[in-house]
C-alpha cells in the first residue's frame, strides 16, 4: 500500500487574467483542473486573482466570492488556496489569502505581512503567520508575494513546522527574474518546497516556479497560461532536513542550536544606517 504522506498532488494555476471580475473564469479553471488531473488534492491560484489591484474591491470576509470558492472546494473534494483578495476589516484593508478544506470550510486566513509599499497603497500589513495541517500529509505555510523579500517570514513559517510554503504572487514588472532567485534561495535555505504561482496576461508576467527542498526546480513556467500539476514528496523534506542538503548542510539544525542574538531583533532596536535611507515613498 502506498504511504499517503509520501506524495501529495498540487496544481498551481498560472492563468491569463484581466483586471476585472474573474470569479466565473477561476471557478471554471479549478473544476477543469480537477477533472483533467483527478489525483490533484490542492489547487492554488495567484495573488489578487479575483479582481486584480485596487482597494476599492475590498469586501468583508466571508464574502459571496469566498463562499463560492468554498462550494467549489466541497464539490470537488479538494484543498483550495484561491490566491488572495482584498479584505475590508473596519477602516483597514488587508491582502488576504483564505485556506479552504475539502469540506468547504475556511480553516485559515493569512493577511500579507508586507504589502508592496509604497505602491500597494491603502493596504495594512498583517501580523500573524499562518500554518495549517493536512492530516496524514504534513504542515503547510502561507506567504504572499512581497513577503518573500523578507527572509525572516519564510524562516518563521519553517520554525512553525511548514514543509511546503504556498506563495501566491502578482508580479507584472521586470524584477520577476530576481524573484525566481529568491524562491530558490528560500527553498534551499529552509529545506522545503515553495510553490510560487504568478498570473500572466494583464495581471502578470508569468514564470511561476515550484522548487524542492534541495533547491531543485520542479517546474518553471513560461509567460503563457499553464496548469502546473505536480506531486510533492514530504518524506524527502524530512530526509533532507535530517541528513542535510545533498548530505551536506543541515541548516535548520544549526539554526536551532545556534546561540547568537541578532541585534536587529533586540527589543527597541534601531539602525542608524537604515534611518539614513529616508522615508518610504515612490522614487522621484
Amino acid at each position: 500500500m502506498n504511504n499517503p504522506r509520501k506524495h501529495f498532488g498540487i496544481a498551481a494555476l498560472q492563468l491569463q487574467l484581466a483586471e476585472a471580475d474573474n470569479l466565473e473564469l477561476l471557478l471554471q479553471r479549478i473544476q477543469k483542473t480537477k477533472l483533467r488531473f483527478p489525483w490533484v488534492r490542492m489547487v492554488v491560484l495567484p495573488e489578487l486573482a479575483l479582481r486584480g489591484v485596487g482597494v476599492q474591491h475590498a469586501r468583508e470576509l466571508p464574502s459571496p466570492e469566498e463562499q463560492a470558492f468554498c462550494r467549489s472546494a466541497r464539490e470537488l473534494g479538494i484543498w483550495l488556496v484561491p490566491g488572495s483578495m482584498y479584505e475590508k476589516c473596519g477602516s483597514a484593508v488587508f491582502n488576504t489569502t483564505p485556506v479552504i478544506n475539502p469540506d468547504g470550510e475556511v480553516v485559515a486566513r493569512y493577511r500579507k505581512i508586507y504589502p508592496f509599499l509604497p505602491y500597494e497603497k491603502g493596504v495594512t500589513g498583517g501580523d500573524q503567520f499562518v500554518v495549517f495541517d493536512i492530516p496524514e500529509v504534513g504542515r503547510f505555510g502561507v506567504s504572499i508575494c512581497y513577503d518573500m523579500w523578507f527572509p525572516e517570514t519564510t524562516r518563521a513559517l519553517t520554525w512553525l513546522g511548514a514543509e511546503i510554503i504556498i506563495h501566491p504572487t502578482k508580479t507584472d514588472t521586470i524584477d520577476r527574474i530576481d524573484e525566481l532567485s529568491i524562491v530558490r534561495a528560500s527553498a534551499i535555505t529552509n529545506q522545503c518546497y515553495v510553490v510560487d504561482v504568478n498570473s500572466c496576461g494583464a495581471q502578470g508576467v508569468g514564470r511561476s516556479i515550484v522548487v524542492g527542498p534541495e533547491g531543485e526546480t520542479v517546474h518553471e513556467a513560461s509567460v503563457d497560461e499553464e496548469i502546473i500539476a505536480f506531486e510533492v514528496d514530504l518524506d524527502k523534506v524530512q530526509r533532507v532536513r535530517e541528513r542535510g542538503m545533498k548530505g551536506l548542510g543541515q541548516t535548520l539544525k544549526s539554526f536551532r542550536d545556534g546561540k547568537v542574538r541578532y541585534p536587529q531583533y533586540e527589543q527597541g532596536a534601531e539602525s542608524a544606517a537604515l534611518q539614513k535611507l529616508g522615508v518610504l515613498k515612490v522614487p522621484d
